[in-house]
């Protein structure tokens, strides 16, 4: 069986968000794991460069995607799943406790009408949950810290970890949103350490500090040598120290407001009012301000 995807990573520069296609080279089936559908806050515009350009590379390449799969709501781009879905024909899925996160951004939002069941995703995955790429075995891990609802998923030797680790010099992701616990982090950022150490695991974000390039992938032993949140063995009680000193400096990401509204409909607008234009909301004087950098 093949135990080893090819992983193609596509940068979104306007959000330093990673975005993935992997697939298995002897039977070319493939899945997307966080595709990104690009909205301008300025203009209220969304467009889809991002995702056209997945769409171009798994054409050319002959890839057949069977999942476009999301690792949770994310709070920094809208979710193009739905989008590939229909010119794709592939089902999209998600981790089965994003119910937990739609019901706690339902009321942030007091959006009573809102589905809070994961219907807007073809399946809910559960903790420990399997299924296949082609030949290639994919394992569900439940990850949260970050979000309520973040999934790890395991493909072969290869991990997409979302927004739990980011590459080594820059550490690891806040876990300041709500839902957010940074105790359950280090644990989730532990389980993922437990993997093989030649296992590649392919990040969330990079915002490429210092003017070097964008980086996405490094491996469990990688990590565990020079993650500058996690070497030196760092314990539960010293990691929660770091991650909350340093998230009480972060402002909330620029999207977030509006991304969560998308995203909690997995990827989608708000229904049409009157005239035929779908809307946004701000939950006016809900977060404090605060930070001057962004994580």
């Amino acid at each position: 069986m093949t135990t080893s995807p090819i992983v193609k990573s596509f940068w979104d520069q306007a959000t330093g968000s990673w975005q993935y296609v992997f697939h298995d080279p002897a039977t070319m089936q493939g899945a997307i794991v966080d595709p990104v559908w690009d909205f301008d806050p300025r203009a209220g515009t969304t467009t889809t460069q991002n995702a056209d350009l997945i769409l171009d590379y798994v054409r050319a390449t002959g890839i057949e995607i069977v999942w476009i799969l999301d690792t949770h709501p994310h709070a920094d781009h809208f979710s193009a799943g739905p989008y590939l879905a229909e010119k794709l024909g592939a089902p999209t899925g998600i981790g089965r406790h994003v119910i937990k996160v739609q019901k706690l951004w339902q009321d942030i939002y007091n959006l009573p009408d809102l589905p809070t069941d994961g219907s807007q995703w073809d399946r809910l995955f559960a903790d420990g949950e399997t299924f296949e790429v082609g030949e290639i075995p994919v394992r569900v891990m439940h990850s949260p810290g970050h979000t309520l609802a973040s999934i790890t998923y395991v493909a072969g030797d290869a991990a997409f970890v979302h927004d739990t680790l980011m590459v080594p010099d820059s550490g690891t992701s806040r876990a300041d949103f709500p839902g957010g616990d940074a105790g359950e982090l280090y644990q989730s950022i532990q389980r993922i350490l437990d993997l093989p150490e030649s296992t590649r695991l392919f990040v969330g974000h990079d915002y490429a500090p210092d003017g070097r390039a964008p980086a996405c992938e490094a491996t469990v032993a990688e990590h565990k040598r020079s993650n500058i949140h996690l070497k030196d063995n760092a314990s539960e009680a010293e990691f929660v120290k770091v991650r909350t000193e340093r998230d009480q400096t972060l402002p909330l990401p620029k999207l977030m407001l509006a991304a969560l509204q998308i995203n909690i409909r997995g990827g989608r607008k708000p229904q049409p009012e009157g005239n035929g234009r779908a809307y946004l909301k701000l939950p006016l004087d809900y977060f404090e301000p605060r930070g001057e950098a962004e994580d």
